[in-house]
């Protein structure tokens, strides 16, 4: 594989690099390099979504005609990676990475032009409701009741481990409107509004101490049948399409990259301390082979990426990429853990508004490390990975 880039894609590094150094203002890096949740609060992940949006960059994985950028593979790969190198916030990716292409393929054009605008300009804030407390890799079992009466929907039920439902404004969710033949048989695809009567979110507690999931109940909780998308009992097409995305239609190892930074980072505070983690040549051997495992995962993406059309989903391959993914962010966190050792303990739950900026950056590597835990959890766990890449190996 050639790795090196053409003059074009040259040039288009340094216009990111420009772009990013003319918006992404040092307080948005400062809170996005504390983050240690899956995604930022959208007080740190909006105002560079509006960033975005205003350049025509928020959307490079729609067609040009409803505001996709026209990227190739190799330029959205140089794209995130220097994003995630510099610390730039990720966009939370269910408007804009999930349901926006799914609205793209199976919506109706009253749909498209509703929602795709506001998704493009951050006005929607989404949420994903999938997960069930029955039905998590099991997705086929869920039991989030539909039924039809005249022009709406009325869903009883609850989903669970919704990222940011208690900041979104609308949802997109699968629910049961038929329980004839196969299970996948009778799941349809719903949009609904967040603060439509009936409809309740409790927060539920990270391992890290975080508010970033919640449980969803819906009682009696109606809604338009004109927010249903594809056809009725239809729906497992209409996910299975999403999860493409959701698996593999992001790119991470810039974001990878800017973890292991931070690590680094510590490091040095410590040494300013008096405290040289890296003066011992086990710790350094240990930070050299995760960042080789990380120039592997690299080579991964661009390996998959590199010769994809606009627009193209990757496939099955996106199984593997997830996985690699998930462990790469373990191995991370625990090589932060491994380094730091006791130190990796000054944490809080909350940090004091007055500690440097050095200082707080020792609260992060337990809370990246327990928050970790979670990926290879979500969006299929890694038997299932491993099972959907067998399957795809085998041809059964």
């Amino acid at each position: 594989m050639n790795l090196d880039l053409t003059p074009d894609e040259a040039g288009f590094r340094e216009e990111v690099r420009a772009f990013i150094a003319a918006n992404l203002t040092p307080e948005l890096r400062r809170q996005n390099q504390l983050t240690t949740a899956m995604y930022p609060d959208p007080h740190i992940s909006l105002p560079w979504h509006k960033a975005l949006a205003k350049k025509g960059w928020v959307a490079p994985l729609w067609p040009v005609e409803y505001g996709g950028t026209g990227w190739s593979a190799m330029q959205r790969f140089i794209f995130d990676s220097e994003c995630g190198v510099a610390g730039a916030p990720p966009i939370p990716p269910f408007g804009i990475r999930l349901v926006g292409p799914v609205i793209l393929r199976f919506g109706t054009e009253a749909q498209k032009q509703f929602y795709l605008p506001k998704i493009l300009s951050g006005e929607d804030y989404w949420c994903q409701g999938y997960s069930e407390p029955g039905a998590g890799s099991d997705l086929a079992s869920l039991q989030c009741r539909a039924v039809r009466d005249g022009d709406e929907y009325v869903i009883n039920g609850t989903k669970i481990w919704t990222t940011h439902a208690h900041f979104a404004n609308r949802m997109f969710a699968l629910v049961r409107t038929s329980t004839q033949g196969k299970q996948q048989e009778g799941i349809s695809f719903v949009l609904l509004d967040m603060d439509t009567p009936g409809l309740t979110v409790r927060p539920i507690r990270s391992i890290a101490g975080e508010h970033e999931v919640n449980q969803i109940f819906f009682d009696d909780v109606r809604i338009p049948a004109a927010n249903l998308v594809g056809k009725e009992n239809d729906g497992w097409t209409v996910a299975k399409y999403l999860l493409e995305f959701e698996r593999g239609g992001g790119l991470f190892s810039g974001r990878h990259r800017s973890n292991l930074s931070r690590i680094r980072r510590i490091c040095d505070v410590l040494e300013e301390r008096g405290v040289s983690i890296l003066a011992s040549p086990l710790k350094r051997a240990k930070f050299a082979e995760v960042t080789a495992s990380l120039d592997v995962y690299e080579m991964l993406e661009l390996s998959v990426i590199r010769d994809l059309a606009p627009g193209e989903s990757i496939g099955a391959v996106a199984s593997v990429l997830k996985l690699q993914s998930a462990r790469m962010k373990q191995e991370i966190g625990m090589l932060g853990i491994d380094l730091l050792g006791p130190y990796a303990l000054e944490w809080w739950p909350e940090v004091p508004e007055e500690m440097e900026a050095g200082e707080i950056l020792l609260h992060t590597p337990t809370m990246d490390y327990l928050n970790g835990r979670a990926h290879s959890i979500f969006g299929g766990a890694q038997e299932v990975q491993l099972t959907l890449i067998s399957r795809s190996v085998l041809g059964r």
